[in-house]
């Protein structure tokens, strides 16, 4: 698995940023997920904002300036730049792609410190779909799953400040602060007759990787299905799959539930190595669809030696990027059932691009489809079988180990007619 070193990527004028999607907490590189860089070779898509052959013509802008700096009753208090980065802003907010933003010199400067240090922050990934900030995924043991946040939850004020047109940057920036202060956020929830108030604790986050456990199907003893979470496609999760996937092997499974519910994504990189594992070698993984209409295939090269095993996979809103690629192509390549709710739908590359004053620009420069040519940015995945969780009674959050995953059970039923009875030998993974 090829990885980019962060602190080298800084010196550079380019980075691809996979995911774009946003931790809330530093310890995840510093609140932005990167994946695999993985720079177009001959595409220069970001080389122009219009197709048109036609020059733009900025006499408009201009006169709209002069007559501004002419009549503007409060002119004294306007910087000169103002006027510049706010033509510029408008004309990048102009295109619609939530993931794609200019970044003033300032900000430019403290959004690369971030992925530099450390934060307090509250475990959660954000993002925003169809303009409104929301919750894509509550981190797996911090403050914001702690407290009942779930994906698909609004944020309509971040302390006192609206959240309307506001960036992911700008929701970051307010979010984040020093570790053991309280930020307040008021969410609205599908269901709820009115938004409620929460107060959270900042905290350094703790991101896991992934949890293997054996389970039994409905009616059966036998603990022969492997039950992975994969809660982040991070550096560690390769390697951590291949011991899971072993161990799993070893103690004879003869099928495979994957928990992709809550992953935001990661590395593009370890989502194609771990669809080798159920995939043949060479088999496509997902299709990066540049603005010329070209694409390029990502390949799996893995050992396959799941690939012969029955796997459902589950999913949820909180489920994005690597993840809905890896649920595409398991999909796609093995009919794979997906299990639960429409995953959130971010299926595109952006680059960061260095701008001569300091200041920086983030744009959205290709986009993956499915091994079959599915989309999957803005409209996301739909699962085989729907079925949401059990809402949450406010006891039951005391005693977690009390609810009842009722997604989990569903996959295990579409799984148990595919299951052998005989159990899976661990040898094939020898090649």
């Amino acid at each position: 698995m090829k990885e980019k070193n962060i602190v080298n990527t800084l010196m550079k004028q380019k980075w691809i940023i996979f995911g774009g999607l946003i931790v809330i907490g530093g310890v995840f590189l510093g609140g932005v997920r990167f994946g695999s860089l993985y720079a177009p070779k001959e595409e220069k898509a970001y080389t122009a904002l219009t197709t048109s052959s036609t020059p733009l013509d900025f006499t408009l802008l201009k006169e709209a300036i002069s007559i501004a700096k002419e009549k503007y009753v409060h002119i004294d208090k306007v910087k000169e730049e103002d006027f510049l980065y706010g033509a510029v802003e408008g004309a990048i907010a102009s295109v619609g792609d939530p993931y794609t933003t200019f970044f003033r010199p300032d900000d430019a400067k403290k959004f690369e410190e971030d992925i530099r240090g450390n934060f307090g922050g509250i475990g959660a990934e954000i993002g925003i779909r169809d303009k409104q900030l929301l919750i894509i995924s509550p981190l797996k043991g911090n403050p914001a799953e702690a407290l009942g946040l779930k994906a698909g939850d609004k944020i309509l004020k971040i302390d006192d400040k609206t959240t309307q047109d506001i960036t992911v940057e700008e929701a970051v920036k307010n979010i984040r602060g020093e570790i053991g202060t309280t930020v307040r956020l008021l969410i609205f929830r599908e269901g709820w007759n009115d938004a409620k108030e929460f107060k959270i604790t900042r905290a350094i986050i703790n991101l896991p990787t992934l949890d293997l456990e054996m389970i039994s199907l409905p009616g059966s003893e036998d603990k022969n299905i492997a039950y992975i979470q994969l809660h982040t496609f991070n550096g560690n999760a390769t390697n951590l799959f291949y011991k899971a996937a072993f161990s799993a092997l070893l103690q004879g499974t003869n099928g495979v539930v994957l928990d992709l519910r809550n992953n935001s994504g990661g590395y593009l990189d370890v989502a194609i190595d771990i669809a080798g594992w159920f995939m043949k070698k060479g088999e496509v993984v997902t299709k990066e669809k540049f603005r010329s209409g070209k694409t390029e295939q990502l390949i799996a090269r893995g050992n396959g030696a799941l690939k012969d095993i029955p796997v459902v996979v589950l999913v949820n809103e909180g489920s994005a990027s690597a993840s809905e690629i890896l649920a595409g192509a398991l999909r796609d390549n093995r009919g794979a059932k997906l299990i639960g709710e429409k995953t959130f739908g971010k299926g595109s590359v952006q680059e960061l691009e260095k701008l001569r004053d300091g200041s920086t620009l983030k744009i959205s420069i290709a986009e993956w489809l499915t091994p079959l040519g599915g989309s999957i940015d803005h409209v996301g995945l739909e699962p085989d079988v729907k079925i949401k969780p059990l809402e949450e009674k406010e006891e039951s959050k005391k005693d977690e180990k009390k609810k009842e995953d009722v997604q989990l059970k569903k996959a295990l039923e579409v799984l148990a007619p595919l299951v052998s009875k005989e159990k899976a030998l661990p040898t094939i993974m020898l090649e």
